[in-house]
């Protein structure tokens, strides 16, 4: 029998295989929704609902699927044992985490036992003009293979993200994305939120000149000359652009 939970952790690790040894594949953020596949143990086999991502994580207490309210629009948000700023400060939210407001007070939003700052948060059901208005957040976080939070995260992660903040399915992984958006666009013709992707790799366009990216040597999200990072990426992978989509 197959049971549906909620996350009512911060992050929870997706594993490939049954071990903290194995992979990182992806990362399971406050609030998602998942379906426990199966048991080994103490381990189980998990898919997400927000994409289908299938992974490993350790068993824990979790939660009733909950219908979130409102999400977190911050890189990080804190938590608090009380509505006060001077509280004790728990742990913290990345963005995008999603949360299920039972009250508020002041300027204070209650959910499970703990409190955040309403100026934290957006409604559920808001979105950007622009999908990806608040990529600068994430400028200067290390890139870290398989996560997607505030202390670091892959390419694809970054990319996810938004689309995921935006209330739009977006797969995780970066193959899976260039199969996704069907639009494909050719170098010359490319503009603000098309996405150029390498084997193994994805960069959102800023402009005709820039893109951003979680770069694995950098070691972290930095916004780049186009042509430049063409040329580099070349240079030290030896990889060659395998194709550009238009995300609108």
């Amino acid at each position: 029998m197959r049971v549906k939970f909620s996350n009512n952790y911060p992050i929870i690790n997706l594993y490939k295989k049954k071990s903290i040894a194995s992979k990182i594949v992806t990362q399971m953020l406050y609030g998602e929704n998942f379906t426990i596949l199966r048991k080994f143990g103490n381990w189980c086999k998990i898919k997400l609902h927000t994409d289908n991502y299938v992974g490993f994580i350790i068993g824990k207490k979790f939660a009733k699927p909950s219908k979130p309210t409102h999400k977190v629009s911050v890189l990080a948000a804190n938590i608090y044992g009380k509505p006060f700023i001077k509280a004790k400060k728990k742990k913290q939210l990345t963005f995008s985490s999603k949360i299920h407001a039972k009250e508020q007070y002041s300027s204070f939003i209650k959910f499970e036992n703990s409190w955040i700052r309403t100026k934290d948060l957006k409604p559920i059901n808001y979105k950007d003009k622009n999908i990806f208005s608040r990529i600068n957040l994430f400028i200067g976080r290390k890139y870290k293979w398989g996560e997607k939070n505030f202390n670091g995260l892959d390419c694809s992660a970054l990319v996810q993200l938004f689309f995921n903040f935006n209330n739009q399915f977006c797969p995780r992984d970066a193959k899976d994305q260039l199969n996704y958006f069907k639009k494909k666009v050719k170098l010359q013709n490319i503009r603000k939120n098309d996405l150029i992707f390498w084997h193994g790799h994805v960069a959102i366009i800023l402009s005709k000149n820039k893109l951003i990216h979680a770069y694995g040597p950098s070691k972290k999200v930095l916004i780049m000359n186009v042509n430049y990072a063409i040329k580099r990426i070349k240079k030290t992978a030896n990889l060659k652009i395998i194709g550009i989509r238009r995300t609108n």
